[in-house]
């Protein structure tokens, strides 16, 4: 059995001890400390000073006004081919956005507002576009 403690010693302090002991911590790169604490980042008070002082600004969270396809069949909960049959028929209008030359964008987009008042629309009027009663 001497030989099996010398084996497990020398694997202790061999070339790879080393990585060995690295690869026992959390992956990624290590946080700097100072004196061996970690440090937290600074509370952010999101006053309008924070970008001057350095610091980035509160984070906002902004409502898309315009909706794609596959989030406008997502909003109403069908299909994006039904939507495009909305859109082909004339009941949900589409924005066109202009590009130079007198293009347009070839990007389906639908206006929230429009999708609400449509919702509406069908609310008070069950039975049109595609009632099967």
């Amino acid at each position: 059995m001497p030989t099996l403690e010398r084996a497990m010693t020398s694997l202790a302090t061999g070339p790879l001890a080393a990585a060995s002991q690295r690869l026992r911590h959390k992956p990624g790169r290590p946080r700097k400390t100072n004196s061996g604490s970690v440090d937290a980042p600074p509370p952010v008070d999101g006053g309008s000073n924070d970008a001057r002082r350095g610091k980035a600004p509160a984070p906002v969270t902004i409502t898309p006004r315009l909706l794609d396809l596959l989030a406008t069949a997502a909003y109403l909960g069908v299909s994006p081919w039904t939507i495009r049959d909305l859109e082909a028929a004339g009941v949900l209008p589409r924005v066109c956005v202009p590009l130079p030359r007198g293009r347009e964008l070839r990007k389906l987009l639908f206006d929230k507002a429009d999708i609400d008042r449509l919702i509406e629309a069908w609310k008070e009027r069950p039975g049109t576009l595609g009632s099967r009663n």
